[in-house]
């Protein structure tokens, strides 16, 4: 028991001061932070499933403001999901991560980059393939998901490849308007500005032809 309450205590105290790092991260940047839940996410950015998944869905200590004339949202997300024993008894389990989007005004075809994990090698000798790339370093790397190859060949040259490898890891995914940088955990206040300087990396890359040919229409 008093073990169990020493970890509480010690778990509050971390996430209190990791809210307060979280607002003075805002505020340095004359940013918006809500420590609150925000129960929109999910009707906010539909194109993206991990803020689909499971129930009692919601973002908190919620970041929002401008960069390079971008609208921004940074925030921990958490969702719940269910498992029930043989003797019919259901437990909850909880579900944390961390993201970064920005709205960019450009008409993305979804594509997905993340780390590659030992079990891709595995699809792929099943014949479930991702994108390889010139970069053999890179397709080592990362994983990549689109239906049009030719475009995840334009929108990833290799000057992005470079990037990406030189930067800490974090799952990219892109779709109308918004590019989405995340991972399976919750965010340290340093990887909060790694993620956003991976997306404003990612986009600062984009080759003016073919970020001309993404730009979306403003009647």
């Amino acid at each position: 028991m008093a073990l169990a309450v020493w970890a509480w205590i010690h778990g509050a105290r971390q996430a209190r001061e990791r809210r307060e790092a979280l607002a003075r991260w805002a505020s340095r940047h004359g940013w918006n932070f809500d420590p609150g839940q925000r129960a929109d996410l999910d009707e906010a950015l539909p194109q993206f499933s991990c803020f689909r998944q499971g129930s009692n869905r919601y973002a908190y200590n919620v970041v929002e403001g401008r960069v390079d004339d971008l609208g921004l949202v940074a925030c921990d997300y958490h969702y719940e999901t269910y498992t029930t024993d043989s003797k019919g008894r259901r437990t909850t389990h909880h579900h944390h991560f961390s993201a970064v989007a920005l709205e960019t005004g450009l008409r993305f075809t979804p594509l997905a980059i993340r780390p590659e994990h030992w079990f891709d090698k595995v699809a792929e000798f099943f014949g479930w393939d991702d994108i390889d790339f010139e970069s053999a370093e890179f397709s080592r790397a990362f994983h990549v998901k689109c239906q049009d190859k030719r475009y995840a060949f334009d929108l990833i040259p290799q000057e992005t490849m470079e990037f990406l490898l030189a930067s800490p890891r974090f799952t990219i995914e892109v779709a109308t308007p918004v590019i989405l940088v995340r991972a399976g955990k919750r965010f340290s206040v340093p990887e909060f500005a790694a993620a956003l300087d991976v997306a404003r990396g990612f986009l600062g890359r984009i080759p003016p032809d073919v970020r001309a040919a993404l730009r979306l229409r403003v009647d």
